[in-house]
């Protein structure tokens, strides 16, 4: 990658680049593939107009062409080890320590990708020295002998077929669970933003997969809420690696004969995730949280709402406060206000919060008939158990019985 020239944004901060760096091209393909993610303007109406771009709620890495790529940053305020934090709490990383294995040392998403690919990779390999994991499949066949049971309605209603219709079970390998780890470490592969060291690692861990399952096409809704028993529980932290790599490898684009896959991050996503699985790990006395809560408001026309958090009481649940992550810089636009009351009347609950990565000048404070609206900062600028202790205390209050209790404390 040393190679490529590397062109760098920040969320939001427009950015001039001129064509020797970015040739037509290239921001015609940026254009038209990833509009969504980066705006491209060009700054005059000269035919040699150098570019515009500015990048929006997303942070990654485009390979866009063999000799140009495009770095975005997260905004300015927001460190790239916060980050990594925020993705370790999202998905469930906690039991790889990462912190230990100096993944917070990355200056890059890149370098971060690369070492968090390696991790997989060596866990994979170790699991392949004891055995992956087998169980039994039903499977249906017409064979020429008798396994398992006949398919007895079948072979009364077909008695000239020579071969029987057998329902039977089989133990094998190539399984979801298997096969959620080769199709991920494929598309890593793919994405040709590993090192030397780790794509020899993942290539290794691949090809150890490929004798015991196919990489079948799988999303990353297919690492969630999987079974686990003694016997794979070691692999609950490698799905949820799979999970982000799937979730944040972007559809791959061609350039001539060469395949390119973008790794991306929403950052809008991200921080709703991540507040939601924060509050979760936390210990709130007398609380309880419940995230993406769904109300359905009409049943003939199927439509509801999709609530980001619910707080509600530990021993009722009955909602006590409705909150909602805007991932935003700037005063509550009308439209989250009304979203948020909404909301709250749906589900009967008179506390409405809006979540902002940043703290207002003028925090929103008010009384709408009996809903009481108001925003809360969850800071991503400092310390991230820090930040969220200090909202956790903004929004309950500093009482006896509505604290939060530091993990080290526990």
């Amino acid at each position: 990658m040393s190679c490529i020239e590397i062109i760098e944004l920040a969320e939001h901060t427009p950015v001039k680049v001129d064509r020797e760096r970015l040739p037509v091209g290239a921001a015609e393909m940026l254009k038209k593939k990833f509009s969504d993610k980066i705006v491209v303007e060009m700054i005059s109406f000269g035919p040699d107009s150098d570019w515009q771009l500015t990048a929006q709620d997303w942070v990654g890495y485009i390979p866009l062409t063999p000799e140009v790529s495009i770095r975005l940053l997260p905004k300015k305020g927001v460190k790239i080890t916060n980050l990594f934090g925020m993705l370790e709490y999202a998905y469930g990383l906690k039991s790889f320590h990462l912190s230990e294995k100096g993944l917070y040392d990355c200056d890059t998403l890149e370098d971060f990708y690369d070492r968090l690919a390696n991790i997989l990779a060596h866990r994979i390999l170790d699991r392949s020295r004891r055995g992956f994991y087998h169980s039994y499949q039903p499977i249906s066949d017409q064979l020429p002998y008798l396994r398992g049971r006949i398919d007895l309605q079948r072979a009364s209603l077909r008695p000239w077929e020579v071969k029987l219709e057998c329902h039977f079970e089989e133990h094998t390998s190539d399984i979801k669970d298997n096969q959620i780890l080769t199709w991920t470490l494929l598309q890593i592969l793919r994405s040709g933003l590993c090192t030397k060291n780790s794509s020899h690692s993942v290539s290794h861990a691949y090809r150890k997969l490929l004798s015991f399952a196919e990489p079948k096409p799988c999303g990353p809704e297919s690492c969630l809420d999987r079974i686990y028993n003694r016997l794979n529980d070691d692999y609950r932290p490698m799905h949820a690696l799979c999970r982000l790599f799937l979730e944040h490898l972007g559809p791959a684009h061609k350039i001539g004969k060469r395949e390119m896959i973008p790794f991306l991050v929403n950052m809008a996503n991200l921080y709703e995730l991540f507040v939601a699985e924060w509050l979760k790990a936390q210990n709130l006395v007398g609380y309880s949280i419940e995230a993406q809560r769904d109300i359905v408001i009409d049943h003939r026309q199927n439509m509801k709402f999709r609530m980001d958090l619910v707080l509600c009481d530990g021993n009722s649940q009955q909602p006590k406060c409705i909150m909602d992550t805007k991932y935003k810089i700037g005063p509550p636009s009308m439209g989250d206000i009304h979203q948020v009351i909404a909301y709250a009347e749906a589900i009967g609950c008179r506390e409405a919060v809006l979540i902002y990565p940043v703290e207002m000048e003028s925090p929103l404070d008010m009384l709408v008939g009996d809903i009481h609206v108001r925003s809360a900062t969850f800071s991503l600028e400092g310390d991230l158990d820090e930040a969220g202790w200090d909202f956790v205390q903004e929004i309950l209050g500093p009482s006896e019985n509505a604290k939060i209790i530091p993990p080290e404390n526990q």
